[in-house]
Formats: structure tokens, C-alpha cells, sequence
């Protein structure tokens, strides 16, 4: 199964170039759950197997698309309001504690949670329409938003050119990778968390 969708994602990329990527990564950032981190991965692999696609472009185009798609789903998020969020969060069966999470981490950790959360693959689908609901201001978003692009998409284009000829191994790296950052901002939230719950109310004043 891994396989056919491998094949059918690396088809889909031969085929449609920098709009396939551009596709994926605008989605993924603007709240849908499609598999952006892997297409850039894979493009970039293309880009040093075939020299189809190349590399620079494959950033610039990223960075953009990724950008735009946080933006847009942060517009989402800021006039769909909470309802919608919660709706959004049924149909795609994200757990409850996911978001949770992701609104702890966003509440207490600040804008700097919209930079790493490119790098969490649970929070880089939903962070757009996160901050939107949470109605953090559009400028400091704007800006960690597209710092978070730029970082992430140079980062994951560059691992999967350099290491292009180890394609297996990698996929292998990245996952482990994703599980170690979910796991650490876990920790991150719950650190803050519990820090939050000691600190005295301003009613104990």
C-alpha cells in the first residue's frame, strides 16, 4: 500500500512539477491534512534523481505556497470563529487532546509556537487556523509564519536533495524525527502547563 501511494505521489510530482508542490504545501498549511511534508521530500529527491524540477525553484515555490496557506487558514480560523474549528476537528477525527495541546502551546509559548509548529506535523496542519481562532494578531503572524516557511521548506528541500540517493532511509529518519518533536513539544506544554497552574491569581493578591 506505502508503495502504490509512493508511486502515485511520485507520478502526480513528475507530472504537475512545481504545481504539485505548490498544491500540497498550500493545503497542508491552510488546515487540510495532506501530505506536504513527503511531496516536498519527494520533489526534491526528483530534483537530484532527474533533474526535472530544481532545486531553488522548488523552494521559492514552497515557501510561497506554504505562506499563503497559513494566511489563508488563519483567515479561516478568525471569521469561522471556535464553531467551526470544532466542526473541522470531528470530520477529520483529530483527537481531542491534539488541539488541546496545540491552544496550551499557543496560549503560554506565544508566536515562537507558529515557527516550530512548521515542524510538527499535527500542529503545522492546524497552527493557520489556530492562531486565527485565537485571534492572535495578523502582523505577528504574518511574520512567524513566513520565518517558519522559509526555515522548514529549506530545511526538508535540502535534506531530501542531499540525501536523495538514501530515499528509503530517509523516510524512515523523517518519521522518527516528527515523533521526537511531537513528543518534546508535549513536554514543552506540559511544562507550561504546570507552571501556569502554580503561578498565584491575581485574586490571591
Amino acid at each position: 500500500m506505502h508503495h502504490a501511494i509512493f508511486d502515485s505521489l511520485r507520478t502526480f510530482i513528475a507530472e504537475y512539477g512545481y504545481w504539485a508542490v505548490a498544491l500540497a504545501l498550500l493545503c497542508e498549511s491552510a488546515g487540510i491534512p495532506v501530505p506536504g511534508e513527503i511531496t516536498l521530500l519527494l520533489a526534491s529527491f526528483l530534483a537530484y534523481s532527474e533533474h526535472h524540477l530544481h532545486l531553488g525553484w522548488i523552494i521559492v515555490v514552497a515557501t510561497f505556497a506554504a505562506t499563503l496557506g497559513g494566511d489563508l487558514g488563519y483567515a479561516v480560523g478568525l471569521y469561522g470563529g471556535r464553531p467551526l474549528l470544532d466542526r473541522y476537528q470531528s470530520v477529520l477525527r483529530i483527537p481531542p487532546r491534539t488541539l488541546q495541546r496545540g491552544e496550551e502551546m499557543f496560549a503560554y509559548y506565544g508566536e515562537a509556537a507558529i515557527f516550530f509548529a512548521r515542524f510538527i506535523f499535527g500542529m503545522r496542519v492546524f497552527a493557520g487556523p489556530l492562531a486565527g481562532v485565537l485571534r492572535m494578531r495578523w502582523q505577528v503572524f504574518a511574520i512567524f509564519n513566513f520565518l517558519g516557511a522559509v526555515v522548514w521548506v529549506t530545511f526538508i528541500s535540502l535534506t531530501g536533495y542531499l540525501f536523495g540517493q538514501h530515499w528509503r532511509r530517509l523516510m524512515h529518519v523523517m518519521q522518527r524525527f516528527n515523533i521526537a518533536a511531537a513528543i518534546i513539544a508535549a513536554f514543552i506544554v506540559l511544562f507550561l502547563w504546570l507552571r501556569y497552574r502554580r503561578s498565584p491569581s491575581p485574586q490571591d493578591d
